[in-house]
């Protein structure tokens, strides 16, 4: 690693009980209200792209006002996006690493220095809290200082064993053209962390953002842009998913698929990037971080204080919105009805409301779309237990759920298997630890779990037999962080990819075996 670039450190979040920081966050929301319902062009190579059919980005807090609009990109356009980053590739993965990271390390400096403004975004068009949002601004900064350091390990001197008579070396080398496909709950973080990962090793991207989330997408790709970033290295395309997204998957000239979100969608894609189109002379990596039906386990010895408080965090932040949160608390019987009684008030304590409103713990969930989702899963869960808490709409006009607690749930029942990506808990009640555990292996998913317990045995178990790829001890099952908690899980969790960790860019790589005989 280069001698002038000091050791990696997550961002610190931003302390908003400090009347300093909550009026510079209040400048940013009138910063970014003054430039609502701008139109943004596709970036294609060189160029600037717009369409006449455009559609529009809305605040779910607010669903009349538009943050911004944007072209509805056609195939046409995502096939001139690959060819673009391909011609781009050429020159790009023979930058030196130093100066990669160097885009990245500068990227981190100019978001850390508009923290605030891409925070104000995230509240407008996605609904995140403020420390939700500051938090996904924080992550992303990690994202590219982290990434940054690690390209320059990866290019430097790699041990292999000596052979008398040789001189061997292992080089990293770029793969080609990435098409990057993120979530809309972390447009940031997840965004900027695929879209730098893959820069940095060298390779060029095509992005398609979410249509819920295009204009923090947009924001990113004009500030790498700003910092240096050549033309074509990151090309930005607007559209539907069936449009412009499978066209990005199936070319021929694409490289590699990196995307998180649905199990459904990832599924999709993943068998559309291992068919080989006339033309294609690789066969197409996939990162595929899809979904959860993540687990909290409450033995009896536990602090009962703290479990109710990460139960809380973990099924409600942002809205119950993160493939990492807890949607079954599985509890032993034996202190269920403490626990549901101290989550129940704290619930009930939870503000609902705007997210520009600092005092909102809750804003809205993404769309119509899936508030009627939510809804009709509360519907299923009245049929399969009792509303403890909840279970009603939230104050319009915008996309509100109440926070929601269901009891009584059978471990196989669809409250208990089903994804719902959103504020409803379930809630399951364990005859001991050695079911509880069970239960909560007993999912398709394997993403992200967290034990409370004072017992060393049960926790020791938990670390051998807890089947996530992030498993947490007496703290809350969301909060991943960079560098600390390389993030992936296992099963239709997805391809168990570890961002933020130490192996994450060998995925965007290829190595290179040099041997000369001397």
């Amino acid at each position: 690693m280069a001698v002038d670039v000091p050791e990696f450190r997550n961002e610190p979040y931003t302390d908003f009980s400090r009347p300093e920081n909550r009026s510079a966050f209040e400048a940013a929301l009138r910063a970014v209200d003054a430039q609502l319902g701008r139109s943004y062009p596709m970036r294609i190579g060189e160029k600037f792209v717009e369409r006449k059919e455009t559609f529009a980005s809305t605040n779910p807090a607010e669903p009349a006002q538009v943050v911004g609009r944007f072209p509805k990109g056609t195939k046409e356009d995502a096939e001139k996006a690959v060819e673009a980053a391909a011609r781009a590739f050429e020159t790009w993965s023979r930058t030196p690493a130093e100066k990669r990271a160097d885009v990245l390390f500068r990227t981190a400096a100019a978001l850390r220095a508009r923290k605030h403004e891409f925070s104000a975004w995230m509240v407008l068009e996605v609904g995140k809290s403020w420390p939700e949002a500051d938090g996904d601004t924080a992550e992303a900064i990690d994202f590219c200082e982290f990434y940054g350091r690690e390209m320059l390990r990866l290019a430097g001197p790699q041990a292999l064993t000596p052979v008398p008579g040789e001189q061997n070396r292992l080089e990293y080398l770029a793969l080609g053209v990435v098409v990057v496909i993120p979530p809309w709950n972390f447009p940031c973080a997840i965004m900027a962390g695929m879209t730098t990962a893959a820069v940095v090793a060298g390779n060029t991207v095509v992005l398609k953002p979410s249509s819920d989330a295009p204009t923090i997408a947009e924001r990113f790709v004009d500030l790498m842009v700003s910092v240096g970033l050549p033309p074509g290295v990151v090309n930005f395309v607007t559209g539907s998913g069936g449009v412009v997204g499978s066209a990005l998957v199936e070319h021929p000239k694409t490289r590699m698929v990196a995307f998180t979100g649905s199990k459904d969608a990832g599924l999709d894609i993943n068998l559309r990037a291992a068919k080989v189109s006339p033309g294609q002379i690789w066969l197409k990596r996939v990162i595929a971080e899809m979904g959860g039906k993540d687990a909290i386990v409450v033995a009896e010895d536990a602090d009962l204080d703290a479990a109710a408080q990460a139960a809380f965090v973990s099924a409600f932040g942002y809205q119950g919105q993160k493939c990492s949160a807890c949607s079954r608390l599985i509890v032993v019987e034996k202190v269920h009805d403490a626990l549901v009684e101290k989550l129940v008030a704290k619930v009930r304590a939870a503000k609902v409301g705007p997210p520009r409103d600092p005092t909102s713990f809750m804003g809205p969930v993404i769309n119509e779309g899936a508030r009627k989702s939510i809804l009709s899963y509360i519907e299923v869960g009245r049929r399969e237990g009792h509303c403890a808490v909840g279970g009603e709409p939230g104050p319009g006009p915008g996309f509100f759920v109440q926070p929601t607690v269901f009891t009584g749930i059978a471990p196989k029942a669809r409250l208990a298997q089903e994804e719902v990506f959103g504020p409803v808990l379930a809630v399951i009640r364990a005859k001991d630890f050695d079911e509880a555990l069970k239960i909560a292996n007993d999912t398709e998913y394997g993403l992200t779990g967290s034990i409370y317990s004072t017992d060393p045995r049960k926790i020791e178990r938990a670390e051998r037999e807890f089947h996530v790829g992030n498993l947490y001890v007496n703290r809350k099952c969301t909060g991943a962080l960079v560098g600390g908690h390389p993030f992936g899980g296992f099963n239709m969790s997805g391809t168990d990819s570890k961002a933020g960790g130490r192996d994450y860019l060998l995925l965007f790589l290829q190595a290179k075996a040099i041997s000369r005989k001397v």
